[in-house]
């Protein structure tokens, strides 16, 4: 089983207990709003994301890690890697995401787990190179694109929604530790 311990956090697979959290984080009006159409997730389409996470993981040997708070070990959010088949003008680099709980915004979480899933794709799991599919307008993923040392690269529409999506990426060779 695939895990990341980072100062506060742990990023690990996903199990049966995690399914009523992440689904309170998914039903959040102001959580979904940057994320595909911007409508909010009930439990059944909750264990969609979770099945199809965990399908990638044994498909692709990574994918989207659930994320708890190591001193209470209570579920905060999603961050990880999955291959953005929506867009295939950027395949075939995985794509680095995330989703936290709105109480947990603006504390570093977010850019300290995409840290260390940036790092297992390009150390752990020997990828060149690693996207981050962001929609203008969304500052505070802008912050943590930076933070990661992703630079823009193109703007693009999303086709399935039509929404202008910025495209940012880093190769190993860019890529400091």
């Amino acid at each position: 089983m695939t895990e990341i311990r980072t100062p506060r956090l742990l990023l690990r697979r996903w199990t049966d207990d995690d399914l009523v959290p992440l689904s309170e984080i998914n039903a959040d009006p102001e959580v979904m709003r940057w994320i595909a159409e911007g409508e909010t997730l009930d439990l059944d389409r909750t264990a969609e994301d979770i099945e199809r996470w965990e399908e990638e993981w044994d498909e692709e040997g990574f994918g989207i890690f659930a994320v708890e708070l190591l001193g209470s070990g209570e579920l905060i959010g999603a961050v990880g890697l999955s291959i953005p088949e929506y867009l295939p003008e950027v395949l075939p680099d995985a794509e680095i995401t995330w989703r936290l709980g709105r109480q947990y915004w603006g504390q570093g979480y977010a850019s300290e787990a995409a840290q260390a899933t940036l790092e297992f794709a390009l150390q752990d799991r020997g990828l060149d190179r690693v996207v981050a599919i962001n929609r203008a307008g969304n500052e505070d993923s802008e912050n943590v694109i930076r933070k990661l040392g992703m630079v823009l690269e193109r703007d693009t529409t999303d086709p399935r929604y039509g929404h202008l999506l910025q495209i940012h990426g880093i190769d190993l060779t860019e890529y400091e530790a």
